[in-house]
Parts: structure tokens; C-alpha cells; sequence
């Protein structure tokens, strides 16, 4: 793990010189947002990929409905024949994933970097920066603690629970749109209520919120990468299926 975090940072401060004329004292938080943006980059062919994936069950969720209510009383032989159907269509399930699960270690190098106090044996010299009051190693408890919610550190985190609360409200919308237009189903084919569908159908536009918790409750750097991150998958998923009608996805889900 030492290996991996030294390397770590030294990219993330080779970003930060090459940033340093542009914006000075901010560079390493302007270096942190460029690697979420790189990062996002490189996994944009598989969200292209993801996409269409979602696009193909969608024009799938027909058949799936009529297998579910062939097989009501059989969910092996349900489950097999979905596959089945995913296999001669060549349509992956898992596809939509892969995207979310390669941005994990990235995460977590950033959570690191910034949690520990000694990399390779020597002072973490990224703990030294900021962005504007707020150190990049410091959490919200801090900037509660060193001047309060208007204090300078605080303001920083102000302004990311900002953005964090716009990008949820579009999620959300976008959300409760598509399941307006055509809800999830709460039942089986038998009549049967599903366990937890209830909830989940309820819960699930509110999920973008959850943000909110994790920007408090890791370092400032780290929290960089999740409102960058977050605010691409807005963006992107919104552009990539843009040509999607409304409450599709949710059924293909």
C-alpha cells in the first residue's frame, strides 16, 4: 500500500505543479478534481457500454415481463431463462457495474493519501495544502471547530454541500419522473408483494442525498473526488440517455 500512495502523490503533486501558475495556492484541490476528471475519462467507455446495455434491457423488459409470468412458480427455472435470454441477445447484466466499481481504488487511494500523516517513511507534505481556508486533510468536524459553519474553512464546505444538494435535486427529479411515468413493480407475476420493493421504490430517488454524509465525513480531498465524480455522473448519464423515454430505465433496472 506504501508503494501505491507514494506514487500516488507524486502524480497528484506533478498535476499540482503543472496547475501552479493557473491557480496558485489552489493547485492541489484544481490537481485533485483534473485526476477525478482523467479518471472519469478513462471509464467513459464503459459507461458508453453500460448504456447501451440499459438501452438493450430496456427493449428486453417485455419478454423478461411474459418469462415472469410463464415461470411465476418457478424462480430457478425464471432465473435461468432470463439468463438465457441476456446470453442470445448478448446483453450483460452486470455491464452497468463495471463503471462505479473501477472508480472504488481510486477512492480509496485519495482517502488514504490524505488520512495518512507519513508516506514511505516521510511527512506527508500534501497535508500542508488547501483549498482557501480548508486543509485538503481536514474533515467538516474540523472546519465546525475552527470558526464555525461561516467561518472560512467552513464556507468551502458550504459551497460543496451546494452543488452536492443541486446534483441530488436533478438526480432526484429525474428520478421520480421516470418512475411516475412507468412505477416499478411491487408485486410478483403471482400477485405476491415482493419483499423490501415497497421501501426501495420509495427510497431509491432520495439515494443521491447520501452524498451529503460522505462529503462530511471524509477529508476535504477526498470529498473533492466524490462531488467531481458525482457531478459527471449527472452529466453523463443525462447525455447518454437523453434518448431514452421516461421511466424506461426504471423498469429495465
Amino acid at each position: 500500500m506504501s508503494v501505491f500512495l507514494s506514487g500516488f502523490a507524486s502524480l497528484v503533486g506533478h498535476f499540482a505543479d503543472l496547475l501552479q501558475p493557473l491557480f496558485q495556492g489552489g493547485a492541489t484541490a484544481a490537481a485533485i478534481i483534473l485526476f477525478t476528471a482523467c479518471v472519469r475519462l478513462a471509464v467513459h467507455p464503459l459507461s458508453r457500454a453500460a448504456a447501451r446495455g440499459q438501452k438493450a434491457r430496456t427493449k428486453l423488459s417485455p419478454q423478461i415481463a411474459a418469462l415472469r409470468k410463464k415461470h411465476s412458480k418457478n424462480p430457478e427455472r425464471l432465473q435461468k431463462a432470463i439468463m438465457e435470454l441476456h446470453k442470445k441477445k448478448k446483453v450483460s447484466p452486470l455491464a452497468g457495474c463495471l463503471p462505479s466499481l473501477l472508480q472504488i481504488p481510486a477512492f480509496f487511494l485519495m482517502y488514504h493519501l490524505f488520512s495518512s500523516r507519513e508516506i514511505g517513511g516521510r511527512p506527508n507534505e500534501l497535508l500542508g495544502h488547501s483549498l482557501g481556508a480548508a486543509p485538503l486533510g481536514d474533515r467538516w468536524k474540523d472546519a465546525l471547530a475552527d470558526g464555525g459553519i461561516f467561518g472560512g474553512a467552513g464556507l468551502v464546505y458550504v459551497a460543496l454541500f451546494a452543488i452536492v444538494v443541486a446534483v441530488a435535486t436533478f438526480n432526484y427529479r429525474r428520478t421520480k419522473q421516470q418512475m411516475a411515468a412507468m412505477p416499478m413493480p411491487t408485486a410478483g407475476a403471482d400477485g405476491q408483494q415482493m419483499p423490501g420493493m415497497g421501501a426501495m421504490t420509495k427510497l431509491m430517488p432520495l439515494m443521491s442525498f447520501a452524498t451529503l454524509i460522505t462529503v462530511g465525513v471524509v477529508p476535504l480531498a477526498a470529498a473533492l473526488y466524490v462531488v467531481t465524480s458525482t457531478t459527471w455522473t449527472a452529466v453523463e448519464r443525462a447525455y447518454l440517455y437523453r434518448d431514452v423515454p421516461a421511466g424506461a430505465l426504471a423498469t429495465a433496472a
